[in-house]
């Protein structure tokens, strides 16, 4: 029997792992900078957030930071507001995945840094060497 016969995929309860494993092969002084920020998984964005992001498909986003960056005020959370968070839309990512040579945890890893860096008003330069560092 062909072994691909067998797979399924990636359910969001496995893309919460490659998400904490990818955060977890950062760099330990890029992650500590990363406090408090909780990484959320769902399938797609929600109707207002494409909408916000302008997005003419729910498969135009791969992942969103939303929160109030260091680089745009203080770190300390205010009343009533929820802390900084990163989504990483599965279904995307996995349409992606299929119409590129990059693995799966490579594009997770990426995605995740690019919208961690947006907390941290870094450079395309900037994630491209913490990304690096994670291999």
């Amino acid at each position: 029997m062909n072994p691909l016969a067998s797979l399924q995929a990636p359910s969001v309860a496995d893309f919460e792992a490659l998400a904490h494993e990818a955060f977890a092969r950062l760099p330990e002084a890029f992650r500590r900078l990363c406090d408090g920020v909780v990484i959320r998984i769902d399938d797609f964005p929600d109707d207002d957030t494409l909408r916000d992001m302008g997005c003419e498909s729910p498969f135009d986003l791969l992942g969103l930071f939303r929160g109030v960056g260091l680089a745009q005020g203080s770190a300390v959370l205010e009343t009533g507001q929820f802390p900084n968070m990163v989504w990483l839309y599965r279904r995307p990512i996995l349409d992606y995945w299929a119409e590129h040579e990059e693995t799966l945890g490579d594009i997770v890893t990426h995605v995740l840094v690019h919208e961690i860096g947006h907390h941290f008003g870094l450079s395309d330069e900037d994630m491209e060497a913490i990304e690096a560092a994670a291999e």
